[in-house]
């Protein structure tokens, strides 16, 4: 890879509160007072959103706009797969979380040979389906569609023929079929749970590091720890929820949780994670400046946003010089 290329998705039709489509243009507001070139750094690309919907009836109650959902996933799907292709970096900010499933689509269309791991930076495991939701919002849905997990040992909800149909579109989307296994998922910061996910994660045996195994541990051990249970991964994607970060640091977002990470703290993980030559993606979600004061939480972001991009360029020149001879020249092999 040579390059990071910008993939910006405003898409917050996942989301249960507005204004999540509105992060990426905070971010760029935080970018500019804290009086940094980021933005012009980067090329970028703006995947449609179709959150016009938002303001027509919604028909599918167990999976709120599912069809505008799937196509905006198809667009994410493709538009991380040609980024792939390229060879450049595809770095996702996004609106809601539900727009996750189509980046984890889009890789493993661009490598559908290789093996992926997820690491799921989040305050919300996001394993429900339209069988299990109490809400039926999306953004808690992108791992049930990634495993193609439908807990229908806990289901509590009749989904109409029309939001099955979707729901398969969307476990199908890139590649047929399961993006990754349980044990190439690795949770951290989850904390704000229901019961059928608590018992799907328990019966898929999923790790989950809270609060008082990372501050044992720390931000260096914990990530070399999620490598080495990824160590059968070919490609390792990394999905950053802001709600990960503690409440104090995280009003801006749709759901805030206590008991979470602090800014300095995400920033380390993000380092310690991202210089890992098999990190092909990051993600950073569920900036909602509607229920922020003074753009705190995304200038919080930016500084994590940062730090994150600094990590993964790093390991790009890295990558860059020991590909090439003694005078230059591309090595062999």
């Amino acid at each position: 890879m040579k390059r990071i290329k910008l993939i910006e998705v405003r898409s917050e039709l996942g989301a249960g509160t507005r204004g999540a489509s509105l992060g990426i243009d905070a971010l760029r507001i935080a970018c500019l007072n804290k009086g940094s070139d980021y933005f012009r750094r980067f090329n970028a690309v703006a995947v449609p959103d179709l959150n016009h919907v938002l303001f027509d009836k919604n028909h599918f109650p167990y999976a709120k706009h599912i069809d505008s959902v799937y196509t905006v996933l198809k667009g994410i799907a493709n538009t991380v797969e040609q980024t792939l292709r390229f060879g450049e970096f595809p770095l996702v900010l996004a609106g809601d979380h539900s727009n996750a499933a189509g980046t984890i689509a889009g890789i493993k269309a661009a490598y559908p040979q290789k093996t992926l791991g997820v690491v799921w930076i989040d305050a919300h495991a996001d394993i429900h389906s339209p069988y299990t939701t109490p809400s039926g919002n999306m953004h808690g849905m992108p791992l049930a569609m990634a495993l193609n997990e439908d807990n229908r040992a806990l289901q509590r909800n009749e989904p109409e023929p029309e939001t099955e149909f979707f729901w398969r579109r969307l476990q199908n989307l890139g590649e047929p079929g399961p993006k990754l296994t349980p044990e190439h998922l690795v949770y951290v910061m989850v904390r704000d749970t229901q019961q059928e996910e608590d018992e799907l994660i328990a019966r898929l045996g999923i790790k989950n590091y809270v609060l008082d195994e990372f501050r044992a541990k720390g931000p260096k051990l914990v990530a070399r720890e999620i490598y080495e249970r990824l160590r059968f991964c070919d490609l390792v994607y990394v999905s950053f929820d802001v709600d990960s970060l503690d409440s104090r640091f995280s009003k801006g977002t749709g759901t805030p949780v206590e008991a979470g990470l602090n800014v300095q703290e995400a920033i380390s993980l993000c380092h310690h994670l991202l210089e890992n030559e098999r990190v092909v993606c990051f993600e950073m979600v569920e900036i909602n400046p509607t229920l922020d004061s003074e753009n705190t939480m995304a200038q919080n972001a930016f500084d994590i946003l940062e730090a994150a991009t600094d990590a993964i360029q790093e390991r790009l020149r890295l990558e860059a010089a020991t590909s090439r001879g003694p005078r230059g020249e591309v090595a062999n092999g």
